[in-house]
């Protein structure tokens, strides 16, 4: 079983991947402007105004708002 060969290497400047895009798939054009948390009940990350705070497991955890099915089922129907 050999190993596969290596397809990156570390350049002058430190980086090492070429392909990967730069930055963040979440944003970060302020601090809190473009904020997102994964809901705790479906993962997916949500802007922090579509999430409510829930008493879940002895502390708060946040949720989708109004739930997480009726989300899902706008977002299929916008696109």
């Amino acid at each position: 079983m050999a190993k596969d060969e290596i397809k990156t290497s570390i350049d002058s400047d430190g980086l090492r991947y070429r392909s990967k895009p730069a930055g963040s798939p979440f944003g970060s054009a302020g601090a809190f402007t473009t904020a997102t948390m994964s809901c705790f009940l479906c993962g997916k990350h949500r802007p922090r105004a579509s999430l409510k705070g829930k008493k879940l497991l002895g502390r708060t955890q946040f949720v989708c708002a109004p739930s997480c099915k009726e989300l899902a089922e706008a977002e299929k129907a916008k696109g």
